[in-house]
């Protein structure tokens, strides 16, 4: 029996923090001071998850120390609901109990505490979905429960020698209590870095409003002592991985500014590339970002030698093409380490040189070194006329996102393929937000904003719907359809899933640079373009950006007509407005009407661009007839495989029901291990091992032998906790496109609370074919059947339990 109670009564997304100075009575490990140096503005933000939203600071440049504020939870679940009671906000502990506590938002915090009588013992647990969490090995504790540390009266969590986690839930489990007690000031220590909210965002579109401020606050949270780190979960790769650093730095750029910090970070990986080839590439476009906001040019001088030494090394992989190492955690990029020096990876690694030697000539004339540009644009140049003579590979998602960012939409096979990927809306979809980025900005260029923003809020938005208030590592829309808000997501290539991950945020700096529509033209936005993407649908946006001359400040209401822009001094905008659906009968400029012949107003693609604005402040009235254009609804993400059948009752007596065609039994030799039907080549088990649990005769959870008396209690597992373990494959090899029925069966045969979630692919173009299906309580045993046709892959992934079992296979015709 459980109990919840609601603790407090809160401010946007239900976080209330005790902001009273506190006083800590256990001693800190790290040098933090508490939340200092700033104040509370009025303002606040309903869209965003941070509660500092609103705190500025008059210091927030890189060398500031980390800073702690102290959060309080909003609900608490009691197990059983008599063990415990609460009166403002003490807790009366009678007896054993576990009580668990929802803070509202995810925190970068440890958790802490206090009782002068405590009877019995304690274990606290932290997580960032509703269960304890358990990660990869290598974490200094990969189970994310431990007795706490006592320091007088306080008592804390130590799981690491950083103290801090990704933490929204905190558990407490009181065992062997003698006698009733009291605990009180349950708290969270929220480590942060001074960093303010100099960008802003706003639209009529709700979603994308929280969208904008979620990826900042994921990023911010990352905001390390010395760098921007990549993980807030320690799971044993808690460092600065330079790949994942572009789209976090990027979002960091728009959101906050702090271009000290970010410089900090690109010194900090600027020799590091993780051993992935790719991510030396992503440290230069994200130098090149840098460059483009601040106008750095001393800080490009003394690191352009670095960087022209990762595009010469990249000019030797484009012929030789090393082992990738890594691309993605998408199946079609290699499903992560697994297997990325596929064909697709290698054409993304190529199109991702010419990228990156592009974007690096264009810094460098920007900055003066007219030779070095040149060399880079010619070497561009001449590696994309190779590619479009000599490539023989088709272009997938990944590859033609990175074709068009390179510059090649010219060429009609990219343009073909990418208005092929772009309008599906399943297959455009990649599993991580990161290669999610780099497809939104594809699509932008190519021409799909409508489509784009409609995988917006499929990847990110389905995130917040999910009950995510920070980013995900990885995420599918269909996920939704089978775990509650805030349940455990399913772990799979990537490990352990991260739901905090900086490398997700990118979407941040995609809607300020395509929605808000504001972006630099010449370094540090001494000029700078303002183009809003408006439509019936988003007909209002209004946002700031922040630049080394000042702040950027613009606001559209088609509705009205009425804009407004803040131009900084010693810099200069171009203006376009759209008005498509429009007839524009006049528009005027602080109260001056301006011509719409005589080049004063030009129209192109839907637009209207104004005269060159110089520095300045802006009223602007557009007087219209008619209305903005209303975008045409897609329809709803279709899976080619999108019903499926669970059968709980059959258990391991499978020879009347499934396998008329043939089988494959997990744990057996021989005859009575496999018969596979004449239209499948092979069958292939990846990343498992074989797991014999017992031979029994009566037990009928256990399938039943092809010959002899004795079932054989046996499957085939994910090898978790090893770090990418999580998950493992089945390869179905088939030379027919006739329809079968393809029936696996999951056995939780020692009952370790196993839960398992289940993706079909296309084992040719691995494309996704189904919504992700979770097979749960099993103990029983339970099938799952698909129908299929021709070759495919079926990945199963642990989500909860010791890991994932599959006890065998079976293969009926229609």
């Amino acid at each position: 029996m459980q109990i919840t109670i609601k603790l407090f009564i809160t401010r946007s997304f239900c976080l209330w923090l005790f902001l009273i100075p506190f006083v800590l009575k256990a001693q800190v490990k790290e040098p933090y001071k508490k939340l200092h140096g700033g104040s509370f503005s009025s303002q606040k933000n309903p869209a965003s998850p941070d509660p500092l939203v609103n705190y500025q600071w008059l210091n927030t440049d890189a060398a500031q120390a980390l800073q702690y504020f102290v959060a309080k939870p909003i609900t608490a679940q009691t197990f059983p609901s008599s063990a415990a009671s609460v009166i403002n906000n003490e807790w009366l502990i009678r007896s054993d109990v576990d009580i668990m506590f929802d803070f509202g938002v995810e925190h970068a915090a440890w958790p802490e505490f206090d009782s002068k009588e405590l009877s019995g013992d304690v274990e606290m647990s932290i997580s960032e979905y509703n269960e304890p969490a358990i990660v990869n090995e290598g974490a200094q504790h990969p189970a994310k429960t431990l007795k706490p540390v006592r320091y007088g009266n306080t008592f804390r969590l130590e799981l690491n020698d950083e103290l801090y986690e990704g933490v929204r839930f905190v558990w407490l489990h009181f065992k062997n209590v003698k006698k009733p007690f009291h605990v009180n000031n349950i708290r969270l220590i929220c480590q942060v870095k001074p960093a303010n909210y100099a960008g802003y965002f706003h639209t009529n579109d709700s979603m994308l409003n929280r969208l904008w401020y979620t990826g900042a606050y994921t990023v911010r949270l990352n905001f390390m002592k010395d760098y921007i780190g990549a993980i807030l979960m320690e799971r044993s790769d808690r460092h600065s991985w330079t790949g994942d650093a572009y789209p976090a730095q990027a979002a960091s750029l728009v959101a906050f500014g702090n271009y000290d910090l970010v410089k900090k970070n690109l010194a900090y990986t600027a020799k590091l590339d993780n051993s992935i080839p790719a991510y030396a590439l992503y440290w230069v476009l994200s130098l090149a970002d840098y460059f483009n906001y601040t106008a750095d040019t001393a800080f490009l001088k003394q690191y352009l030698n670095n960087a022209e030494e990762k595009l010469t090394t990249a000019k030797q992989y484009f012929d030789s093409l090393p082992n990738l190492a890594f691309l993605g955690w998408d199946e079609r990029l290699g499903a992560g380490f697994e297997n990325p020096n596929l064909p697709e990876g290698r054409l993304v690694y190529r199109c991702l040189c010419m990228q990156a030697w592009q974007s690096f000539a264009a810094m460098a004339i920007a900055a003066g070194y007219t030779g070095i540009a040149k060399r880079y644009t010619s070497l561009a140049k001449e590696k994309m006329q190779w590619l479009i003579k000599n490539n023989s590979q088709p272009f997938g998602l990944h590859s033609v996102a990175k074709a068009v960012n390179a510059g090649l939409l010219s060429d009609s096979i990219v343009a073909q393929a990418a208005g092929s990927f772009f309008s599906n809306r399943l297959q455009r979809l990649s599993y991580s937000p990161f290669n999610q980025f780099f497809i939104l900005q594809a699509m932008a260029k190519a021409g799909y904003m409508n489509e784009a923003l409609t995988t917006v809020k499929d990847c990110w938005g389905g995130q917040i719907e999910n009950g995510g208030t920070t980013f995900f590592e990885v995420y599918r829309p269909s996920w939704n359809n089978i775990l509650q808000s805030n349940d455990a997501p399913p772990n799979n290539q990537c490990g352990y899933t991260s739901l905090a991950h900086p490398w997700s945020a990118g979407v941040t700096m995609w809607l300020t640079e395509n929605i808000l529509g504001v972006h630099a033209i010449a370094p540090g936005f001494k000029e700078f373009e303002i183009k809003p993407f408006l439509n019936q649908n988003i007909h209002t946006v209004s946002g700031s950006v922040p630049t080394p001359h000042g702040i950027i400040s613009v606001s559209f209401d088609m509705n009205s007509g009425k804009c407004t822009l803040q131009v900084p001094r010693g810099t200069k905008a171009s203006v376009s407005i759209p008005v498509t659906g429009l007839k524009v009968i006049s528009v005027l400029i602080n109260g001056q009407t301006v011509q719409l012949k005589a080049g004063k107003i030009t129209n192109e693609q839907n637009y209207i661009s104004l005269p060159m604005l110089q520095a300045g402040k802006y009223t602007i009235k557009i007087n219209f007839t008619g209305t903005l254009i209303k975008p045409e609804e897609e329809n709803t993400i279709s899976y080619p495989v999108h019903t499926y059948s669970i059968d709980s009752l059959t258990a391991g007596n499978w020879k009347n029901y499934y396998g008329k065609d043939g089988y494959m039994l997990l744990g057996l030799t021989g005859a009575d291990k496999k018969k596979l039907p004449l239209y499948i080549d092979s069958v292939v088990l990846n990343k498992n091992v074989i797991e014999i649990w017992d031979t029994v005769s009566v037990n009928t959870n256990a399938l039943e032998p092809v010959s002899g008396r004795n079932r054989l209690a046996a499957a085939f597992v994910t090898q978790s906790p090893r770090a990418c373990y999580q998950t493992m494959t089945v390869d179905v090899n088939v030379h027919t496109n006739k329809y079968y029925r393809l029936s696996l069966y999951f056995l939780d045969w020692d009952d370790k609370s196993r839960r398992s979630a289940v993706e079909i692919f296309d084992l040719n173009t691995l494309e996704l074919l189904s919504p992700v299906i979770l097979i749960k309580n099993y103990k029983g045993g339970k099938y799952l059947s698909v129908q299929c046709t021709g070759p495919v892959r079926i990945r199963i992934n642990d989500v909860r339990g010791k890991n994932a079992a599959m006890s065998g296979l079976f293969f009926d015709s229609f």
